[in-house]
């Protein structure tokens, strides 16, 4: 097995082996790794969070919301590959054990079972927090040139903003 260079995040380590030579130096692409690792936990937490809901959620707009989250969840779960093989072609291994996931998410688990009005407040705070998250690493992305990963952030953010959009409509009224 081979031995891992550690960067300044423990996120983050690049395996020995063929050097990546993809056009953006290892130091960039060792932060960008470490943003997507955060992003892909931000993704698998709230993959997780809608799921649950998904499973659990109860009252008078039960089918409709059933059907939500389960669009949601399963958008989520794809995301998350995407996530995982860009960090993987900067070089990098993707986070993979609950517990690394768990260290690295902002976003935490919802004790219980709330009702439903506040399952929506949290999957909209749950999806703003994953545009966040993406939309924080745009400056060190940008500074690379990495195009490919600055693609996968737009993307990313338009879909967590529109399903926040479209979870806080639920709200009003």
């Amino acid at each position: 097995m081979a031995k891992a260079k550690t960067t300044k995040s423990s996120a983050v380590r690049q395996a020995d082996g063929l050097p990546v030579n993809i056009g953006i130096d290892a130091k960039h692409r060792a932060k960008i790794a470490d943003g997507l690792s955060r992003l892909l936990a931000d993704t698998f937490a709230l993959y997780l969070k809608t799921h649950n809901f998904h499973w659990n959620v109860t009252g008078p707009m039960f089918n409709s919301l059933h059907t939500m989250f389960e669009t949601q969840y399963n958008e989520l779960w794809l995301a998350l590959d995407e996530v995982a093989e860009r960090i993987r072609a900067l070089g990098y291994p993707a986070p993979g054990t609950p517990e690394e996931l768990a260290r690295l998410a902002s976003i935490k688990s919802t004790p219980g079972v709330p009702d439903a009005r506040q399952m929506i407040t949290l999957l909209v705070e749950g999806q703003e927090t994953v545009a966040r998250t993406a939309r924080g690493l745009f400056p060190t992305v940008e500074a690379a040139g990495d195009e490919p990963t600055a693609d996968l952030l737009t993307q990313r953010m338009q879909v967590h903003e529109k399903t926040a959009w479209m979870l806080r409509s639920l709200l009003e009224g």
